[in-house]
């Protein structure tokens, strides 16, 4: 099999949506039934990057959105034959569709969260849609609510969550020099790790800011850690000094991805008061590293956390409730949960075989 990859990112980027597709493109790597992955990402940010023995990675085609439709489509008529073209965003809907045209393959999309919770702004994405031959979602609570505006996704969906490579985490003691230099030595902290967006206010750094106050009352000696960056950075530290919070609450700036195990062994507690997230993956990498986490009742945190196996969940429009669940998770002992092998990369690799075994079962391919 060849498989043809559109995606908004990958490698050479950060965010959730950036790692479920280098996941899959490992995973599709690793499955013997294929043979070529030519990867066409919208955006990269960071150009060091390597790929996998089988994937063809075209760079060319992150130099805007007029070289991206000129390079998908030289891709499909000239790299071809593909069996498989897979979307990784609603939003390149219009492009896949004349890809699967072009290439008579089965098509694929793979959907997140918020970008498919309401209807797509973009109407050439709505009208493309029905060519989607499978809609992969992250989680059932996505489906669900993307089912209520294109019922289809009731009969082409199917759940593959999000995975998590334990080996990259792990436990180990804080890093001291890190813990100084943030001013977080003797402090109890709990840490949200997230982009800090105008347009991603639901992962709920404002609810946990503004409980900050009757934490401190309970706990003098907590701190909350929020990790990330963002357009809404400077309005997040600006309600923190208006609650005199300086010192309490601090701001560590963009997180590279190989330090974010010493980010994570930081926390006591790792926090999402959060009522936009598809998923959540910074759970599992949490998790990962042992830290005790807090998922929410209002998005898919709570489906990602197993409904309370792997961690608790709240609802973070209760402040009472919040306020209790983040100082009850500082008293969970740390370790990494063996229900977390749920989300180990081989069944992750499972799950997305079955799946594109099904939807390439009418092409005949075995």
């Amino acid at each position: 099999m060849r498989v043809l990859m559109l995606v908004s990112d990958a490698h050479g980027t950060q965010g959730g949506i950036a790692q479920y597709n280098r996941d899959v493109i490992a995973a599709l790597d690793a499955m013997a039934r294929i043979d070529r992955i030519v990867v066409l990402p919208r955006l990269i940010e960071d150009d060091g990057f390597g790929v996998p023995g089988k994937v063809r990675y075209d760079r060319a085609a992150a130099a805007g959105l007029g070289r991206f439709v000129q390079r998908s489509i030289a891709a499909a008529l000239r790299q071809g034959p593909f069996d498989l073209v897979f979307c990784g965003h609603i939003n390149l809907m219009p492009v896949a569709a004349l890809a699967k045209r072009l290439t008579r393959a089965k098509l694929m999309l793979a959907v997140h969260g918020t970008d498919v919770w309401l209807p797509t702004a973009s109407w050439a994405a709505r009208a493309s849609l029905p060519a989607a031959d499978m809609i992969l979602s992250v989680s059932q609570f996505t489906a669900d609510r993307m089912a209520q505006w294109h019922q289809p996704v009731r009969q082409k969906a199917r759940v593959v969550p999000n995975t998590v490579c334990t080996e990259r985490f792990g436990m180990s003691p804080r890093n001291a020099e890190l813990a100084e230099r943030l001013g977080l030595k003797g402090k109890r902290v709990i840490m949200t790790l997230g982009r800090m967006a105008a347009s991603e206010r639901a992962k709920g750094f404002d609810e946990i800011i503004d409980l900050m106050p009757k934490l401190l009352a309970r706990c003098p000696d907590l701190a909350y850690l929020c990790a990330g960056d963002g357009d809404d950075r400077a309005r997040l530290e600006a309600k923190a000094a208006g609650l005199a919070l300086e010192g309490s609450v601090i701001f560590s700036g963009s997180v590279p991805e190989e330090q974010k195990p010493d980010f994570y062994r930081l926390a006591d507690a790792f926090v999402l008061a959060s009522h936009g997230e598809g998923f959540g993956i910074v759970l599992l990498e949490a998790l990962a590293c042992g830290i005790p986490v807090l998922g929410s009742t209002a998005d898919a945190t709570g489906e990602a956390l197993l409904s309370g196996e792997l961690g608790p969940a709240v609802d973070p429009r209760d402040p009472d409730a919040l306020a209790d669940a983040i100082l009850a998770a500082l008293k969970r002992p740390k370790g990494v949960p063996q229900g977390l092998a749920h989300y180990a990369f081989d069944n992750f690799q499972l799950r997305l075989d079955a799946a594109i075994g099904s939807v390439t079962a009418a092409k005949g391919i075995p």
